[in-house]
């Protein structure tokens, strides 16, 4: 007699093949039609800001006098700037490359020396780059408060020649401020999305339809394997599309990837993991093809588009579509995407983010195979 791990294996195996025939997809647009364009109207309407506010900035002021004391005042007094005071270049750094800000202004040691011999001085701008306009709206901030600072000098009869600050700009992660390369890291998530959350939606209300899940859970076929049958060819698939993004935005768009590719492949799986695990608890709990396919949309692939910080700055909405934000596995794999092509192995922005797609994946498993397991009910 052959053991239960064995029976268990040849269960799934049958269930593997069965689902490889039968994938396919049964859209429809009548619900699309009606919920979409109130979704559209809320999220432009409120939830999406294309103007910088409060943008984090570390200051570092090597220079103590009262003309550098002065200037940086002026970031702090500007509704555009959320400063941060650094003691050190590395401490910016630091800022900078786990994300806390997004540009580092530093007045060097002998600024008010230059300024009082040749009525100009040399500051530093540090930009985080990999969203190339926002680093530009960015820099025009710095250089409008810097003017106002200019202006106010002269006003009070001192000494300027020319400007009296020269911004001396340098853009990290994307020094060529390309926008392709901060929007094909981001849409993995998009593609992977959409091949999870949405395919899966369908597979066991397919089921349910067809009357086919009485007979299926007549069976000797765990809740388990069930799950893992149903989740297993469009994990294929997933990281099918992502290899494809991958090669086609390194090799076609000189995207670079400056982190490691076998850390990018952990964290996407762990990403799609919680896709497919939401579309099967959509798709186990609604039991219907053509409600569980709107809904997946609706919960899954416009928070994904809207709310991963993909094109939109999450840092300058409304507060509560902010906290909103962070029930969204997109955001924290975008976050993660960004950072390992643009920025390298950046530890505490990565493992923070795989924690949270980890915790997402096994609430929405969880949630699936308590719904798999319910009683058998009319829909």
């Amino acid at each position: 007699m052959s053991s239960p791990r064995a029976r268990s294996l040849l269960r799934l195996r049958g269930l593997l093949r069965k689902e490889l025939l039968q994938v396919r997809r049964d859209p429809s647009s009548i619900l699309l039609a009606v919920v979409m364009p109130v979704v559209l109207l809320f999220l432009f309407g409120y939830g999406v800001s294309l103007d910088p506010l409060e943008v984090p900035l570390a200051v570092v002021a090597d220079d103590s006098s009262a003309p550098a004391r002065d200037l940086l005042a002026r970031f702090a007094s500007t509704p555009y700037f959320d400063v941060v005071t650094a003691a050190t270049m590395d401490e910016a750094s630091a800022l900078l490359e786990g994300g806390a800000v997004d540009g580092i202004v530093r007045v060097r040691g002998d600024f008010e020396r230059e300024l009082l011999r040749d009525g100009r001085a040399d500051v530093q701008l540090v930009l985080n780059g990999i969203d190339a306009n926002r680093a530009s709206l960015i820099r025009n901030y710095v250089t409008q408060a810097v003017a106002g600072w200019t202006t106010a000098r002269r006003a009070r009869g001192e000494p300027a020649a020319g400007p009296a600050v020269v911004l001396e700009p340098r853009t990290w992660f994307n020094p060529v401020n390309e926008s392709r390369a901060y929007l094909v890291p981001g849409l993995i998530a998009l593609i992977m999305t959409l091949t999870g959350t949405l395919l899966t939606a369908l597979v066991i209300a397919r089921e349910w339809e067809r009357g086919t899940m009485e007979a299926i859970l007549a069976t000797p076929l765990r809740a388990r394997e069930l799950l893992i049958g149903k989740t297993l060819p469009y994990l294929g698939l997933g990281l099918l599309g992502l290899a494809i993004s991958i090669l086609g935005g390194v090799w076609l768009f000189d995207v670079p990837l400056r982190g490691s590719l076998f850390l990018l492949v952990l964290c996407s799986s762990l990403f799609l993991l919680a896709a497919l695990g939401l579309g099967l608890a959509f798709s186990a709990g609604l039991r219907v093809q053509f409600v569980a396919a709107q809904v997946s949309v609706i919960a899954g692939f416009l928070p994904a588009f809207f709310l991963s910080g993909l094109l939109f700055d999450l840092g300058s909405v409304p507060a509560p579509i902010r906290f909103i934000s962070h029930i969204v596995p997109a955001r924290y794999f975008v976050d993660i995407s960004h950072t390992l092509f643009l920025a390298g192995d950046v530890w505490s922005v990565v493992l923070p983010d795989a924690l949270a797609l980890a915790v997402a994946a096994t609430v929405f498993f969880a949630l699936a195979r308590r719904n798999v397991g319910e009683r058998l009910e009319s829909p």
